[in-house]
């Protein structure tokens, strides 16, 4: 009895520090892929880039990100999700310390291309590790911290790069983000060395990957993912030049400000990870409930963009920035949780792999468009209202496009 429960012990304290390190992970992974987005207001000037450049070389990034995902959680689903991870990391690390010495928009645009290869790793690999490490009853705040390591992310990297920018240069920005991403797999081999590798087949489920590929609940879930994806981008790749050039804030101001915003979205999906817990152990259908709280999210965070770009003063800015953040904090902790619950255990990575790769087709099209937006307008105005009303839409996909959200224990019902 006491071997049994210490066996127990131990396996919680193994899932801990595993979902702590995957939030930690994510943390330095939207350090890394927003640098870009802080150093913009000295970046582009010195390199000679138009609005509609930069948002190319934003968007370079997805070009590799999204379409080799699908293969990316096949290779995790089939090998250690642990160690395919530990590669991914390495591999993204090294491409943001390199475009500390980018000269141009070839090369930036390259090296956002290998970056996008080493980060496409990230979320198959953390939906493996979760769904097959972490008890059903704790996914839902498993999740939520991932998630927090999400928002704090472009928290921490717009204070610490902002702080950076002003004292040592763009380039700096990405050389100590990649060297900082580095150190992480120290600590991570240590606490991976012994995890079991979980089967890539679940009992449950039947069919192989033509199967996943065939089941219209995936696709829909990608197009959902979509939805809520535009708005993140949006903010994480737009906000501090946005703020700097459009509302005149001085670079200081600029970080307190979009950390703020940040650090709330933060704070909010520990918040709605938590409520989305408490709702399930009640009684309340764990599909539903996660599906209910997406379509207060992209609804929220619509009518919170707009009054970003509407506030008219610095107070009813700021307030308008936390209300975004509070309703962005809500959905990736219901997205990926909802995937995960579509897929079981023996899939999540190969079917997390597909809908981060549909979804990623906002981080491909989005910064382009708004580029080009800003350019031909002259202001971020027709980019916000695009940015609402893509995500009303992805609200409406969520509450009448998705079939009902299957369990793990009879996950393999999606698959018939």
């Amino acid at each position: 009895m006491n071997d049994g429960k210490s066996v127990a012990g131990e396996k919680r304290f193994q899932a801990t520090g595993l979902v702590a390190l995957l939030a930690i992970a994510v943390l330095l992974n939207f350090v890394d892929r927003g640098a870009i987005g802080v150093a913009a207001p000295l970046m582009k000037q010195d390199l000679g880039l138009s609005a509609t450049a930069f948002g190319i070389a934003v968007s370079a990034f997805f070009w590799t990100y999204g379409p080799l995902q699908p293969l990316l959680g096949w290779l995790a689903d089939r090998w250690s999700a642990a160690l395919v991870l530990a590669g991914g990391v390495a591999l993204w690390a090294l491409a943001t310390l390199l475009t500390g010495h980018a000269t141009g928009l070839g090369g930036l645009v390259g090296l956002r291309l290998v970056l996008g290869l080493g980060e496409g790793f990230l979320f198959p690999c953390v939906s493996k590790l979760i769904a097959g490490h972490v008890p059903a009853a704790r996914r839902g705040m498993a999740n939520a911290v991932v998630a927090v390591g999400l928002a704090l992310g472009p928290a921490a990297g717009t204070l610490a790069g902002g702080a950076i920018l002003a004292q040592a240069g763009w380039r700096a920005v990405f050389v100590i983000s990649g060297a900082a991403t580095l150190l992480w797999l120290v600590p991570w081999l240590l606490v991976t060395r012994r995890l079991p590798v979980v089967a890539q087949r679940s009992p449950a489920v039947a069919g192989g990957y033509g199967a996943l590929l065939r089941n219209p609940a995936l696709w829909l879930m990608g197009l959902c993912h979509a939805c809520a994806n535009y708005g993140f981008f949006f903010v994480s790749t737009w906000l501090p030049l946005y703020l700097v050039k459009s509302r005149g804030l001085p670079i200081g101001t600029m970080a307190l400000y979009a950390g703020l915003t940040y650090g709330m979205q933060a704070l909010a999906s520990l918040g709605w990870g938590y409520l989305s817990d408490a709702l399930v152990r009640k009684g309340r259908d764990e599909g539903a409930v996660r599906r209910g709280l997406s379509v207060i999210g992209l609804a929220g965070s619509a009518l919170a963009v707009i009054a970003v770009a509407l506030a008219p003063n610095a107070g009813g800015l700021l307030a308008a920035l936390l209300a975004t953040g509070v309703f962005l904090g809500c959905l990736p902790t219901m997205v990926y949780a909802m995937g995960q619950l579509y897929a079981g255990p023996g899939r999540a990575a190969s079917w997390i792999g597909i809908q981060n790769a549909i979804g990623s087709l906002s981080g491909i099209i989005g910064p382009v468009v708004t580029g080009v937006i800003v350019d031909i307008t002259g202001s971020f105005g027709g980019a916000f209202a695009l940015c609402a009303a893509v995500s009303a839409v992805g609200a409406a996909l969520f509450a009448f496009a998705l079939p009902p959200v299957r369990t793990p224990e009879n996950a393999g019902a999606v698959f018939s």
